[in-house]
């Protein structure tokens, strides 16, 4: 972790980071426009303190701590930013909003973000993947989410701050006394909460342990060690070797995914079936006279008839069948789930909790069978969904996302400087020199 700052990143590993900090710079600009982001803004807007740190979205600033956890919720204010699956968290949305609000308190240039957001990705997943990943997350009850997101966010804060090996321990001493969460953010209706378990809340607190320590606190040299470790308090089955399981060789942010389509990631596979079987026969809506789709169970819970229809599997099967696509607008009408011709759609979408899909976890397979009324029967079965480390988007339909999130808010123009900024981050010699490009003029 203290050697980070000064390693250089294999390009390959340096253009994934690239494309997950442009992915997470357009869910926090297009977030700042949805529910969370507005609650985000209240908030700054009556407690925040003042400082130099960014707020995606808005013509505020605030102190590194309180911009983390604004950019943080607006970063997961729906269902847009990344996600890793082996260890059941979305880094992103917590990891990026720290690097960035740490980068802009110190100053650092693009090379030194870049290397903060990959270590970030590699350190956060690693504790939870070490706690059990899948199992421990659908077991314990606690939120994955939460804990990958908040030692991610400590590690590229603490990058950022140029903190030593000393001073890295004692990071993770105070980032485990803040770790936090559980899984009752899948109650949640409107996204607010589990926009702060997932991004804001992480991303808060560890910049905080970095600012701490950076300020001069000490703490305890081995929490993951030792009487009443974090392990024996979280996850007393853990296997703690995996924290630096091919650390350094293995970069987890080449294995996160970047969802093509801005819904929850059990819908992913779905909308790309549906997309792959119109490739192969054109049809028009009125034709579907039944669509099946079958998902693992633990999987199909979390999207199965959902009152948000970014979530609700149903809902977002229906909008592809009429509008041929799922744009973030549509994604995020709600009013439209009261539409007549939404809801006839919607009526001929059945969801299957399948457990024969269960054995297959981590890997989220969807199995699609679409009838049409004369007769076709079309099928496909999605392992690799787009955007997945074995179906990767292209650099071009990152950008196109990009595009699609940014540039109704900010304008074309500076959607497009944004872009260039961010695959040239080489260049740039102060992270504050983003700020202009993702807040409005």
């Amino acid at each position: 972790m203290s050697g980070a700052a000064r390693a250089a990143l294999p390009a390959e590993v340096v253009e994934h980071a690239k494309h997950h900090i442009l992915d997470t710079f357009a869910a926090m600009v297009s977030g700042s426009e949805l529910g969370p982001g507005h609650a985000a803004v209240r908030y700054l807007r009556s407690h925040a303190g003042q400082g130099a740190a960014t707020i995606a979205g808005s013509k505020l600033s605030a102190g590194p701590v309180d911009a983390a956890l604004a950019n943080g919720v607006m970063a997961h204010a729906d269902e847009t930013d990344d996600s890793h699956g082996r260890s059941r968290s979305h880094p992103g949305c917590a990891v990026v909003p720290a690097a960035l609000a740490a980068g802009e308190e110190f100053r650092v240039d693009g090379t030194r973000f870049l290397r903060a957001v990959t270590l970030g990705y590699d350190v956060g997943t690693r504790v939870t993947l070490a706690m059990g990943g899948v199992n421990f997350s659908y077991d314990s009850h606690k939120s994955t989410h939460a804990i990958a997101g908040v030692f991610g966010a400590a590690a590229a804060a603490a990058c950022a701050a140029g903190l030593d090996a000393q001073q890295m321990r004692w990071v993770l001493d105070y980032t485990a006394q803040q770790s936090s969460g559980i899984a009752a953010w899948r109650r949640d209706t409107d996204h607010i909460e589990k926009a702060f378990v997932f991004g804001g809340m992480p991303a808060r607190s560890g910049v905080t342990s970095a600012l701490l320590v950076q300020s001069g606190w000490n703490g305890v040299d081995d929490i993951f060690s030792g009487t009443d470790n974090f392990f024996l308090a979280y996850a007393p089955a853990a296997d703690p070797a995996q924290l630096a399981e091919a650390l350094g060789e293995r970069y987890e942010i080449t294995q996160t995914d970047i969802k093509k389509w801005t819904v929850g990631s059990p819908i992913q596979g779905p909308l790309d079936a549906v997309e792959a079987m119109r490739g192969r026969r054109a049809f028009e809506a009125d034709q579907v006279e039944r669509v099946v789709v079958r998902l693992a169970p633990a999987v199909a819970a979390v999207v199965d008839n959902r009152d948000i229809p970014d979530i609700c599997l149903q809902h977002m099967i229906a909008v592809m069948l009429l509008d041929k696509t799922a744009s973030f607008k549509a994604a995020h009408d709600k009013p439209r789930m009261q539409d007549a011709a939404v809801l006839r759609q919607r009526a001929k979408v059945e969801l299957i909790h399948d457990e024969t899909l269960a054995r297959l976890l981590p890997v989220r397979v969807a199995l699609v069978e679409l009838s049409l009324t004369d007769g076709t029967r079309l099928t496909e079965r999605v392992e690799a969904v787009r955007g997945t480390p074995r179906n990767p988007m292209s650099k071009a339909e990152v950008i196109g996302k990009c595009t699609d999130l940014v540039a109704p808010i900010l304008g074309s123009e500076k959607c497009a400087r944004l872009i260039e900024t961010v695959f040239a981050l080489e260049a740039v010699a102060d992270m504050r020199a983003l700020r202009p490009l993702i807040q409005p003029g």
